[in-house]
C-alpha cells in the first residue's frame, strides 16, 4: 500500500504538458476542479473524463501509475459512495425484501455520481503534480499569489513551506517502508489481529518515523541557515516563466470544456 502512494511525486518528461507554464497548469487545475463540482449529469462527467483521458495520454504518464494513485484512497471513495446511497429516492431496487427496502435506484445513481466525482478529482489534481516539479509548482503558486503580498501575507514563506512538505512526502514514504521492513525482519506482525492490535503494532513504526522527520527538519534548517537564507526579500529568480502558444491553446480547450458542461447542465 505504501508503494501505491504517488501524492507529491514528480515524473520527469518532455511532453507538451511537462513543458507548459506551471502557472497555467495551476490555473487550469483549479478550473478543472470547479468544472467537476458544477457537473450535474453523467454526460458532463463523460466530457470531463474524456478531456482528462486525453490530457493523461498527452502527458505520457502511464495509466497504471495514475490508477495506482487512487488505490490508497479507495476506502474513502467507497465510504463516501456507501453513505450517499441512503440519500437517494425513487423506485426501490428490492421492494419485496424488507431489509433492503431502503435501496433505491436514485441512491445507487447518487453513489456512482459521487464516486466518479472523487476519482476524477484525484486524477485531475494528481496529473498536475506528476508533470510539475515541486520547485516549479511552489514558484508558480508564489507568483499567482504575489498580489497578496501587498496585504502583508507571507507569500514566499507559504510557498517555501509547501515546497518542503511536497518534497519530503516521497522521502517519508521511503523511510516508512524501510522501517516497516526492518520491523518485519525482527518478527513484527502488522497484518493479523483485530483493529486495536494492528494499531498498537504501528507504534514501532511511528516513533522512529517521527524521530527521523524531526532529524531531517533540523538538518534542513541548519543547511538553509548555513546558506544565509533570509526569505524572499532581494532574491532573484533562476527561471523566468512566460506563457506560450501551447498554454493559450490549453486554456482555450479548458474554457470549451467548461462551456460545454454548462450547456449540458442547462439542456439535461
Amino acid at each position: 500500500m505504501i508503494k501505491d502512494i504517488t501524492l507529491g511525486q514528480f515524473f520527469p518528461g518532455d511532453s507538451v504538458i511537462h513543458r507548459m507554464d506551471p502557472r497555467m497548469k495551476v490555473i487550469l487545475t483549479i478550473v478543472f476542479v470547479a468544472v467537476i463540482f458544477i457537473v450535474r449529469s453523467f454526460l458532463g462527467f463523460a466530457v470531463t473524463g474524456l478531456f482528462l483521458a486525453v490530457a493523461i495520454l498527452i502527458s505520457r504518464i502511464p495509466v497504471k501509475t495514475v490508477l495506482k494513485g487512487i488505490k490508497p484512497l479507495l476506502f474513502i471513495i467507497i465510504f463516501t459512495a456507501f453513505f450517499n446511497v441512503f440519500y437517494g429516492t425513487g423506485v426501490k431496487v428490492f421492494p419485496n425484501i424488507s431489509w433492503l427496502s431502503w435501496l433505491t435506484y436514485g441512491g445507487l445513481e447518487r453513489a456512482a455520481f459521487m464516486a466518479i466525482r472523487i476519482v476524477l478529482l484525484i486524477m485531475g489534481t494528481s496529473l498536475m503534480t506528476y508533470t510539475t516539479s515541486p520547485v516549479m509548482l511552489s514558484d508558480a503558486i508564489e507568483r499567482l499569489l504575489l498580489p497578496l503580498k501587498y496585504l502583508k501575507v507571507p507569500v514566499h514563506e507559504l510557498s517555501m513551506m509547501m515546497t518542503i512538505a511536497m518534497r519530503f512526502i516521497p522521502t517519508l514514504i521511503d523511510e516508512t517502508e524501510k522501517i516497516t521492513n526492518a520491523q518485519k525482519a525482527r518478527g513484527a506482525d502488522f497484518e493479523t489481529g483485530n483493529i486495536i492490535r494492528r494499531a498498537r503494532a504501528l507504534i514501532p513504526i511511528l516513533i522512529p518515523l517521527i524521530v527521523s522527520a524531526f532529524r531531517r527538519a533540523e538538518e534542513l534548517a541548519d543547511a538553509m541557515e548555513c546558506r544565509c537564507y533570509n526569505g524572499g526579500d532581494g532574491r532573484t529568480r533562476y527561471k523566468i516563466y512566460n506563457f506560450s502558444m501551447r498554454d493559450y491553446i490549453a486554456a482555450a480547450i479548458m474554457l470549451a470544456v467548461l462551456v460545454l458542461v454548462v450547456i449540458i447542465n442547462i439542456l439535461f
